[in-house]
C-alpha cells in the first residue's frame, strides 16, 4: 500500500480537539490535557491524561492515559486506556509492562 506523503486533511490542533470531545463524549471524564500527538497513515494518534477518580486530597487523584484515535476527518477511529496511576507518580512516562 502505498504511503500518501501529504500532510493530513486536519492539523494536529484539530486532531487534539476531536480526540478530547469524543473522549468526554464516551467517558465523561475530565481531561488533564493532550500528552503526545503523532500522525498516522489514516489520520493522528492523540493521547489524553484524564482524571479517572476523584480523591480528597486531589493529589491522591488516580489519572489515566488515554490513546485515541482520530482519521482525516476529525472522527473517532478507536480508543483505548493505555495507563492508569496515581497524580504524582515518578513515573508516569513509563509504558505499562515495561
Amino acid at each position: 500500500m502505498a504511503r500518501d506523503t501529504g500532510p493530513p486533511a486536519i492539523s494536529a490542533a484539530e486532531a487534539a480537539s476531536a480526540a478530547l470531545t469524543h473522549l468526554k463524549e464516551l467517558t465523561s471524564k475530565e481531561a488533564q490535557g493532550v500528552t503526545s500527538i503523532e500522525p498516522t497513515e489514516d489520520g493522528w494518534v492523540v493521547e489524553v491524561e484524564v482524571v479517572e477518580d476523584r480523591r480528597i486530597p486531589s493529589s491522591a487523584d488516580m489519572l489515566a492515559l488515554y490513546e485515541v484515535e482520530i482519521d482525516l476527518d476529525g472522527e473517532l477511529l478507536a480508543y483505548r486506556r493505555t495507563r492508569r496511576y496515581g497524580r504524582g507518580s515518578s513515573d508516569i512516562g513509563a509504558r505499562a509492562g515495561t
